[in-house]
């Protein structure tokens, strides 16, 4: 032979007999698992039922067994299929929309490697299995005999026929019996994960048509017999939301029921072509130029339908619900968000220990506005032939981290972020009530401070220690202002301002419980020393006379860079003058981030109203006006409108409320910052209405105004 080469031989892969059983180790996770695809393997064979049954009466070991009243299989499909680990029958059938002929369905299967589930399962499998007009089927698979064998065609698999003894007269099916089971511990709570697991393989909201798993456990049925009824579980639900989302048209109904032991009426919202916004992949809007969902955004998902039940974990409502040690047990188990497709569902998601929506990291960063995994159970429904972009990983523990799977999770945040938004409204209902507030900055000071000073009073200290007490007060102040002007985040304002406050309350109760007066001196001076330590942290922008046109023109300065980014025309007649419009004292920095919250704000709504706007369009859809007005009998005042969507009928008491907020990946303390910051200055936050202020033609979106009080 030329080039040196003196022979030539071919070689197929031979695999090892052992190859099948290990990659049943590696693509099925857990012996649960295992039985959910078997399950899942009835649903594709068009079955009406699957009953499995977990024995523990047979010896030497529990027996599994898993029988349906599907289809069945021929002798030539189980050669030429079933015992062909990666054969693409099922999807060839789903690409060509051939469906079963008894339910039309479309099968889930797609890579011919669920069968592996036996192998996780078992050392000795039985399988019978009869089509119709067929004679019975069985297989029997000894793994102990097979991979003792060193390749896989070495160990052929014998295949019996024989007249029908389990799917007699006109029954068709497959059963497959698993003993020596490879996972032995099958305790009481394990048995119960795996009910609730088999019985969550069809959704609670969209059930396929004629198709139930049931668990029997001979012996031991009063392992599950106790086990909540889910519909019973739902209706415990102190909200829901349903939604359908096509081609970005948002429809969805939010509902609030009553809750046992508070005179508070339900409240239900409906909307139909609502936008759906969506958050930010960043984490951050400002410079995102997308912000709701379009036709694009559903290109290999179609369309999502999906149902949330919320349920209140806070103490002052749960000593009201009746069982609430069973609903808080079963939430905390399967908690979560599942996802369906054609009413069956996608494993892993919503399993204890998954939270692919990444609810309880959001929940920390925004803990009352937020919902955390452990008070929602949620179904998103998806179309199986419509959801091509969407493949399940081949290890059978959910999709394949792609550009539709991440867009799924937006889309369902998104519709997670219009419940959020309302349900805010109502659980500030039921704090008043409950006389709970979460407002973190409590400028609410002043009721600790209070009592402080009554109970310095009664011991006879007030002499002695009201020097330190109203440093304290001023400090604070001092300090509020100081980090509200750094505009820090949300939770370390929280964390801050909780701190201050728990430490006046300390020192209350110290002072009530008997403190000799130089105990409460050394805790007064260290809650001082706390204090100054968060002053220092930031320099202080103290308050000077300033105009109102340079407020302005610092903020079009600010955010020139925004306006061309996102096509905005900004309309200022104030800065077009040389007059300069008023002059007020306050404290710059402060005051203008307040303004720049607001132009934020205009920002984000006008990307929802206008999502599409061309950089070479004349027309400037998007308009921002910016601008003095002395319609106010506060006060001058400078006013932002927009030609958005405007404030959707909240009420103004709720827009300033701390952690309200309609954005999906909004905080709810921008409006907050402002209004505070206007208070803190002598000023005031202000939402007029349609004729209260004049404005130019064209801005019909949100009307907000910063109120000063004039410099005499």
């Amino acid at each position: 032979m030329g080039n040196g080469i003196l022979s030539e031989t071919s070689q197929p892969f031979r695999p090892r007999a052992r190859v099948l059983q290990l990659l049943g180790d590696e693509l099925i996770g857990s012996a649960r698992l295992a039985v959910f695809e078997l399950v899942k393997n009835a649903y594709d064979a068009d079955a009406n039922e699957v009953v499995v049954r977990l024995d523990f009466g047979s010896d030497p070991g529990p027996v599994i067994t898993v029988t349906d009243d599907g289809e069945g299989m021929t002798l030539d499909v189980l050669r030429s299929v079933w015992l062909v680990p990666g054969h693409d029958h099922r999807r060839k059938q789903r690409l060509a929309d051939r469906r079963t002929s008894r339910h039309r369905r479309l099968p889930l299967g797609e890579k011919g490697l669920g069968r592996f589930a036996v192998h996780k399962l078992g050392n000795l499998i039985t399988l019978v299995t009869r089509a119709r007009d067929s004679d019975e089927c069985v297989v029997e698979i000894d793994w102990n005999e097979l991979i003792a064998k060193p390749f896989l065609d070495e160990a052929p698999v014998t295949i019996k026929m024989r007249r029908p003894r389990v799917f007699t007269g006109e029954k068709t099916g497959t059963r497959i019996k698993v003993r020596q089971l490879r996972t032995t511990d099958w305790s009481r709570g394990e048995v119960r994960r795996l009910h609730n697991q088999i019985t969550s393989i069809c959704s609670p909201f969209e059930e396929p048509s004629g198709f139930q798993a049931t668990l029997r456990v001979p012996g031991r049925e009063h392992w599950i017999e106790d086990l909540p009824d889910v519909s019973k579980i739902l209706d415990h639900a102190i909200w829901k939301f349903s939604f359908r989302i096509d081609n970005g048209s948002f429809d969805w109904i939010y509902e609030f029921r009553q809750v046992p032991g508070f005179k508070l009426g339900g409240r239900t919202v409906e909307k139909s072509a609502d936008r759906l916004k969506l958050p930010s992949r960043s984490g951050d809007d400002r410079m995102e130029k997308k912000v709701v969902a379009d036709d694009s955004d559903f290109d290999g998902i179609g369309p999502v339908t999906g149902e949330f039940h919320v349920y209140d974990r806070d103490r002052e409502v749960r000593q009201r619900m009746p069982n609430i040690r069973l609903l808080e047990n079963y939430l905390d188990e399967t908690g979560g968000v599942r996802v369906y497709r054609d009413g069956i569902r996608v494993y892993n998601y919503g399993e204890l220990g998954d939270d692919w929506l990444g609810l309880d990291l959001r929940r920390v960063n925004v803990p009352t506005r937020r919902i955390s995994r452990n008070i929602i159970l949620g179904a998103i429904h998806l179309s199986l032939k419509e959801s091509t972009g969407l493949v399940e990983k081949t290890n059978r523990e959910g999709f394949v981290e792609n550009e539709s799977c991440l867009q799924l999770r937006r889309i369902v945040l998104g519709a997670l972020g219009a419940l959020e938004a309302e349900r805010q409204l109502d659980k500030e209902r039921i704090r008043r009530l409950t006389e709970k507030r979460d407002d973190p900055t409590a400028t609410r000071i002043e009721k600790p401070i209070q009592e402080l000073r009554r109970e310095l009073e009664r011991q006879g200290m007030r002499d002695k220690l009201e020097g330190y007490v109203a440093r304290i007060e001023n400090q604070y102040r001092n300090m509020q202002e100081t980090l509200l002007a750094a505009g820090m985040s949300g939770l370390n304002l929280a964390v801050v301002f909780h701190e201050v406050e728990r430490g006046v309350r300390a020192l209350h109760q110290a002072i009530s419980e008997g403190a000799d007066m130089k105990s409460a001196a050394r805790q007064t001076r260290d809650l001082m020393r706390l204090l100054d330590g968060f002053a220092t942290l930031l320099r202080r922008d103290s308050k000077q006379e300033h105009s109102g046109r340079k407020l302005v023109k610092a903020a079009r300065r600010n955010n020139l860079l925004r306006l061309r980014h996102h096509h905005v025309r900004l309309v200022c007649p104030l800065l077009e003058e040389d007059e300069p419009g008023f002059h007020s004292r306050f404290a710059f920095g402060l005051v203008l981030g307040a303004l720049t919250n607001l132009v934020d704000n205009a920002f984000y709504w006008l990307r929802v109203r206008w999502p599409e706007v061309s950089a070479k369009s004349g027309d400037h859809q998007r308009k921002l006006y910016i601008d003095l007005s002395r319609d106010f009998d506060a006060g001058p005042a400078i006013v932002v409108a927009d030609n958005g969507p405007g404030f959707q009928g909240d009420e103004p008491e709720n827009l300033v409320r701390p952690f309200f907020t309609r954005k999906p990946d909004g905080m709810g303390l921008g409006l907050y910052y402002t209004n505070l910051a206007m208070e803190l200055n002598g000023g005031q936050l202000a939402f007029p209405q349609p004729g209260e202020v004049e404005l130019p033609d064209g801005f019909d979106g949100a009307v907000v105004a910063l109120i000063f009080k004039e410099s005499r």
